[in-house]
Parts: C-alpha cells; sequence; structure tokens
C-alpha cells in the first residue's frame, strides 16, 4: 500500500494567500475612484441636461427659468439616479444667463453649470 498523499505544502498555500493580498490592495482602492468617477459623470450628464432644458426654456419664454420651473421629469430623472442622490442649487438666474452648481451625494466634485461650460467649482 502506498501512503504518498497529494496536495499543496503550508508554504505554497501561504504564497498564493499572500499573492492574492498584494492583488486586493492595489485593486480594491483603483475599485473605489471608479465609482467616484461614475457618481461624477452623473453629475455632468445632469449639468448637461439642465443646460439643455434651459435653453428650450429660454426660446419658450424668452428668460432663463429657476430649477423649480423646468420640466418635472427632468428634475426626477436628474436628481434620482441609479448614481444616488445629485442635488441641483441655483444660483443665478437672470433673462441673460443662470448657474447651477450640481453634486453626487457619493461624488468627489462639484460643478458649476452655466450657459456657457460646466467646470469643477
Amino acid at each position: 500500500m502506498k501512503n504518498g498523499t497529494q496536495g499543496f505544502t503550508l508554504i505554497e498555500l501561504l504564497i498564493v494567500i499572500a499573492i492574492i493580498g498584494i492583488l486586493a490592495a492595489v485593486l480594491i482602492p483603483n475599485l473605489l475612484g471608479a465609482r467616484k468617477r461614475a457618481y461624477d459623470t452623473a453629475s455632468i450628464n445632469c449639468g448637461k441636461a439642465l443646460q439643455v432644458a434651459e435653453t428650450a426654456y429660454q426660446g419658450d419664454k424668452r428668460t432663463y427659468g429657476k430649477y423649480a420651473d423646468l420640466d418635472t421629469d427632468l428634475l426626477t430623472a436628474c436628481t434620482n439616479t441609479t448614481a444616488g442622490t445629485i442635488t441641483v442649487t441655483d444660483k443665478t438666474n437672470t433673462d441673460t444667463a443662470y448657474s447651477f452648481t450640481v453634486k453626487a451625494a457619493n461624488g468627489k466634485n462639484t460643478y458649476l453649470v452655466t450657459q456657457d461650460n460646466i467646470q469643477v467649482q
């Protein structure tokens, strides 16, 4: 009868566990950063939708509207996304200009949306 058991030695198992630990230590911070970038992308998309809505509102009314004056479907879609809650705050609304701040609850950046561009604040 042969008593040769097959398996891994303790050293081999420790090496594999160490390699998995190193890979996890490298990948987890990158994955967390990717989530924040996704939230920020949702904020930018909300800002772009606000620009389009303001352009349409200005075309109809000959003035820019406040956030609450815009289309309610847009407001609901913009603020309740799969990326979480996006907060939009009116800053300036006049006949010739508007600005909003847009920030996802879990995002990294706050964005200033104007008729000309969207920029990090």
